[in-house]
């Protein structure tokens, strides 16, 4: 099998792919011929050495997800299982779980935490649902409460999660707001059928100076202000902005580290009886299968029924990670972008 290992801390050239013997499954187990792997900047930062409590010390595998087809079964289990297609589960490349990363060909599993897919998820996305689509339904959902009427705004909206999120927040009633840094970014996303926002508006001018984009947005909702943010960037002046625009009792909610940090004001928080918070996919996880498991099923329920469905914003085969790792550090795709084993 292929695997990808990070030798050290670093830029791109620390990505090495390495052929090592296929691992047979134990008792217990099944192997999964992965048919796709999500990226996602977190690992990005693991390679960096800036994500420490994901990655470990080198060498490691990176990958928080994937998914594809059980072609080996250990001994005990059910042979109907062979050719079928599935998931790992959200927990199934923790550290600690002992498992590794899903940078690899194959991945052995216990057989549970490898989840049986819709037929409507195709099998280049089948790596690539969790991250977006749970990290959104766990925050927005499970935390928030999120429902009719309210009023929340995505930014980096091409990004997987904020248009995951998006159609999470449609079905739920709310008004969606994508927030996007440019009008050539704002029209690329539009012309999505997989775009989910009733509003978009763009945050900086074309020279790269951001906008003061809040008075946009508050003339937007006649000064109703929003409800919740869901937000990767949150960071100085950015942030600002969002404590401006938010609502009384509104909620930024922050599960990114893209922003440039910088001086903030929060004493509005205080006047609109406000928050922000951070948020993780990891909180969900810790809670326990009892709680991410009616996530997972949700989410599931959404793909078969077309309610919810993934922008691929490109593929990369797996010998090319270097360059899919270069390409999503530029920032200027949209949706998810996955590696094919």
């Amino acid at each position: 099998m292929k695997v990808v290992v990070v030798e050290q801390f670093g830029g791109v050239d620390q990505l090495q792919v390495r052929e090592l013997p296929t691992p047979e499954p134990g008792p217990g187990q099944v192997r999964v011929r992965l048919t796709s792997i999500g990226l996602n900047h977190a690992e990005l930062m693991a390679r960096r050495g800036e994500y420490r409590l994901v990655s470990g010390d080198p060498p490691f595998t990176p990958g928080l997800e994937g998914g594809g087809i059980i072609d080996a079964i250990g001994p005990d289990i059910d042979p109907d299982r062979l050719g079928q297609r599935i998931i790992l589960s959200p927990d199934a490349t923790r550290r600690g779980a002992g498992l590794g990363g899903s940078y690899r060909s194959h991945f052995i599993v216990p057989a549970d935490k490898a989840m049986p897919a819709p037929d409507a998820i195709p099998d280049d996305q089948l790596g690539a649902i969790w991250m977006p689509y749970l990290t959104a339904w766990g925050c927005l959902v499970w935390q928030q409460q999120l429902g009719p009427g309210q009023i929340i705004a995505l930014t980096a909206a091409s990004s997987s999660v904020a248009l995951a999120a998006a159609q999470i927040a449609r079905h739920r009633g709310a008004t969606t707001i994508g927030l996007t840094r440019s009008a050539q970014k704002a029209k690329a996303i539009q012309q999505l059928d997989t775009a989910a926002y009733d509003h978009l508006l763009t945050t900086h001018e074309p020279d790269g100076k951001m906008k003061p984009w809040h008075r946009d947005l508050r003339q937007l909702l006649d000064d109703r202000g929003v409800d919740v943010f869901f937000d990767p960037i949150a960071a100085g002046e950015y942030l600002q902005s969002e404590i401006y625009s938010l609502a009384p009792h509104g909620c930024i909610w922050v599960y990114g580290l893209l922003g440039k940090p910088g001086t903030v004001d929060v004493t509005p928080l205080i006047r609109k009886h406000a928050a922000i918070r951070g948020w993780s996919l990891t909180e969900l996880i810790e809670a326990g299968e009892a709680v991410w498991q009616p996530g997972c099923q949700h989410i599931f329920e959404g793909f078969a029924q077309g309610i919810y469905r993934q922008h691929l914003g490109g593929s990369f085969k797996l010998d090319d990670v270097q360059h899919a790792h270069h390409v999503m550090e530029r920032g200027e795709h949209l949706g998810k972008l996955v590696l094919i084993p």
